[in-house]
C-alpha cells in the first residue's frame, strides 16, 4: 500500500472516481477511503475482491483440516462405527 496514493478523502474519490477506478485496475491495490480524516470505506476492483474471497477460502479449509488434526492427535475423535451405532440406539433404527 501507498499511503500517498492508496488513502485518499471519500470527497476527492466522488469527484474523480473514473480516474480512481482506472488507478484500482492498474495497480490492483485497494483504495482507504476517509471521512474527517478517518478511514471510512475501502474499494478494489472485481478481480482483486475475487481474489481476497479466494484466499479467505483457503484459509478457511486450512483451518478446519489444521483443527481436524489436532482433534486426532489430541483424542478428541470417535471411530463413526460407535457414533452410528449409537445414533441407531438414539432413534431405534435397525442396521
Amino acid at each position: 500500500m501507498d499511503i500517498t496514493k492508496d488513502i485518499q478523502p471519500m470527497t476527492l474519490f466522488r469527484n474523480h472516481s473514473a480516474a480512481f477506478m482506472q488507478h484500482l485496475k492498474e495497480t490492483g491495490r485497494p483504495l482507504v477511503l476517509t471521512v474527517n480524516g478517518k478511514a471510512a470505506a475501502v474499494v478494489q476492483d472485481a478481480e482483486a475482491y475475487q481474489r481476497l474471497l479466494d484466499l479467505a477460502a483457503e484459509a478457511s479449509e486450512e483451518e478446519g483440516v489444521r483443527q481436524g488434526r489436532e482433534d486426532v492427535a489430541s483424542g478428541r475423535t470417535r471411530a463413526a462405527r460407535d457414533v452410528f451405532d449409537e445414533l441407531r440406539a438414539e432413534y431405534g433404527i435397525p442396521r
